[in-house]
């Protein structure tokens, strides 16, 4: 194993350079009735008149999720800051289902505590009354989290707002394209450059912790699969074996990578590298392309992308030596690129629909495969950590977009780079 250590200057420069490229969001699809729900301006001492807007985050937050709509501000009855001070009955007389209130507190040097309130506008009850602490630094996280609380105890689904995604941006024309890796908040603001090379780089992938990332470089003009630590830029090279190195994917436990192998006969195949002996385990062995390895969500199998049975379908082995593949995927054309929700009840894969490659779910149990999105060429999907949105790399007007899609497909965005193409995109997991 070779490890490679950047200087201090590098990495501090790479993890805290914003990209240039900046992802803004598109709702394309959301529920035909939203709920109406209005967050108030939080109330900030007069220091603090230069922090961030927590209130206008939390309301971006929940409209981006197209299950709620906010209220204008210059709508608003009072701009109340305590749920004492609320009165019910104004804003229901406003078609207001919820309340949200708070307040931006300085607590020691560079640190803030938000204080908020969910109120139920019909009833007049308080559903929420709690506080998150951050630095003056990461207070945007802060207003994630706040409307992480707000999202789960309104839907009873948690929130993922405060969680990261990774994925890759390319900018320029060949052969002087610049290929960057970043890592941004899940709604695509606060984006950072980590790791940037004028040769492809494929394939991140979170590990379980959210700490590090595992990808493809070919930096040395062949493919190599890295691991790199988010906070500190330290990265590691785990496999450059001959051939190809593709795929990188984390077990549930943190200690592997599944990945994909060519050797120097060129026929792919899925193994497991463990991290810490570099011992090498091969799950596959046939004359078929076998790529594209995804762990179950209890790490006992691998889900895959075979065609074996002599078109790409979806494949499923136990994370051992000499176990038979079965097939899981049936009545299409076409299925690739698997991965498992968090809970292990529904697997995405990328569809043929008609000339189009889309986005389509299946129950593993079951095999039959539903389209979710309508792209020409939708790719890369990865699950949101609490497993009820995708995100997926796709074409508008001929440039690489990003785009999420709820898993009973009502819901629909887009995340448009201001710059060059984006792709791959790789959900992170949730933090605490």
């Amino acid at each position: 194993m070779r490890k490679l250590q950047w200087l201090a200057v590098l990495a501090a420069w790479m993890l805290t350079a914003t990209a240039q490229a900046q992802l803004k969001i598109d709702i394309t699809r959301g529920v035909t009735d939203p709920v109406p729900v209005a967050v108030v301006p939080f109330a900030q001492s007069p220091q603090d008149a230069a922090v961030l807007d927590i209130a206008a985050v939390v309301q971006r937050d929940l409209e981006s999720s197209g299950r709620f709509k906010g209220m204008l501000r210059d709508a608003m009855p009072a701009r109340p800051t305590r749920a004492a001070d609320v009165e019910a009955s104004s804003w229901r007389a406003l078609r207001n289902d919820y309340v949200v209130v708070g307040r931006q507190v300085s607590r020691a040097p560079n640190q803030v505590r938000v204080e908020f309130e969910l109120i139920n506008a019909l009833t007049g009850q308080v559903l929420l009354q709690e506080y998150v602490e951050e630095s003056s630094a990461t207070q945007r996280r802060g207003a994630h989290r706040v409307a992480d609380r707000i999202y789960e105890k309104i839907t009873g689904t948690r929130g993922a707002f405060s969680t990261r995604i990774a994925y890759i941006s390319v900018d320029g024309q060949p052969p002087s394209q610049r290929y960057q890796l970043l890592v941004a908040d899940a709604d695509g603001e606060n984006a950072r450059v980590a790791m940037e090379s004028r040769q492809p780089i494929m394939s991140p992938a979170w590990s379980p912790d959210g700490q590090s990332l595992a990808y493809v470089s070919f930096e040395n003009r062949v493919s190599a699969i890295f691991v790199q630590q988010v906070r500190t830029g330290e990265r590691t090279q785990v496999s450059a074996r001959a051939g190809i190195n593709g795929a990188p994917a984390w077990s549930p436990d943190g200690k592997k990578l599944a990945l994909t192998l060519s050797g120097s006969g060129g026929n792919l195949d899925v193994y497991v590298l463990d991290l810490t002996t570099q011992e090498l385990t091969r799950i596959t062995d046939d004359p078929a392309i076998d790529t594209e390895p995804s762990w179950s969500s209890d790490g006992q199998s691998l889900y895959f992308t075979s065609d074996r049975g002599g078109n790409p379908q979806i494949y499923k082995a136990a994370a051992r030596a000499g176990v038979r593949a079965q097939r899981v995927t049936f009545g299409g054309a076409y299925a690739a690129r698997p991965r498992i929700s968090p809970d292990g009840r529904t697997l995405s894969v990328v569809t043929q629909d008609g000339g189009s490659f889309r986005i389509g779910v299946a129950d593993p149990t079951m095999g039959q495969v539903t389209a979710l999105t309508r792209g020409p060429l939708d790719e890369s999907p990865s699950f949101a950590p609490n497993g009820a949105v995708l995100i997926y790399a796709g074409r508008v007007g001929g440039q690489g977009v990003l785009a999420t899609v709820s898993v009973d497909g009502q819901i629909s965005q887009q995340l448009k780079s201001d710059q060059g193409e984006v792709r791959e995109p790789a959900w992170g997991p949730f933090l605490d």
